[in-house]
């Protein structure tokens, strides 16, 4: 990513208070989140993807790792050096209990800027399932750019987000509140190449979670290579 690029960023995040705001949220939901969401088949058939496809003790980032459930734990158990990020300090807790041979840290994905947890090119894989969608759109393809960045040439993301033509968009969620952006598949293709990522693979799942206040939704499972 160039200097003007990280200069953008840094304007575009201008609504960091208001992702502090999210965390609160995850924060009142705690381990609620795990009850509203038993099944995570998409999520773990990826995990598994990206664990299996890199060497033996890979590091990885896992961005927004929640309660470490099922991502952080399924890539410690397989043998690999996790580092998760989140903003909730209720999900950091959760997740150090859930997976306590990973690695864990309250952070925001625009903290990682300036070298912060390894710096350009100092993770051979990153995890993002459903953490890039509390973004609002204008930021997304400046996440995707800094992730890039940290990964070294050939890594691997994996990258989840539900399709949805939204931007920013107040959803109910487990008792309270959280804004939520998404793209239609043929979209969301085109953002991360623009990325700089190869779509290597693409799965997608039907999902009804076990809450009344959520609707059912298409979830999106992209397998990436950082070229």
């Amino acid at each position: 990513m160039s200097a003007r690029s990280y200069d953008e960023y840094e304007g575009l995040n201008r609504l960091a208070l208001d992702r502090a705001g999210q965390a609160e949220a995850f924060d009142a939901i705690g381990d609620l989140y795990d009850d509203a969401f038993p099944h995570k088949e998409g999520q773990v058939a990826t995990g598994t993807w990206l664990a299996g496809a890199l060497p033996a003790g890979s590091r990885i980032l896992d961005v927004g790792c929640g309660t470490g459930l099922p991502t952080a734990r399924q890539l410690s158990d397989a043998g690999h050096r996790v580092v998760g990020i989140d903003l909730s300090p209720s999900m950091v807790k959760l997740a150090r209990d859930n997976a306590p041979d990973a690695e864990f840290h309250r952070l925001d994905i625009a903290d990682l800027r300036g070298g912060r947890l390894g710096g350009p090119g100092s993770f051979d894989g990153i995890a993002a399932f459903f953490s890039l969608l509390m973004l609002p759109r204008a930021e997304i393809p400046y996440a995707l750019g800094l992730l890039h960045d940290l990964l070294r040439p050939d890594g691997l993301l994996a990258l989840s987000m539900v399709e949805a033509d939204v931007d920013d968009f107040t959803i109910p969620f487990l008792g309270t509140s959280v804004r939520v952006s998404g793209y239609l598949r043929d979209d969301l293709r085109r953002v991360v190449r623009d990325a700089g990522f190869e779509v290597a693979g693409e799965d997608s799942y039907a999902f009804a979670p076990a809450s009344t206040d959520v609707p059912p939704e298409i979830q999106l499972f992209l397998h990436l290579r950082r070229v």
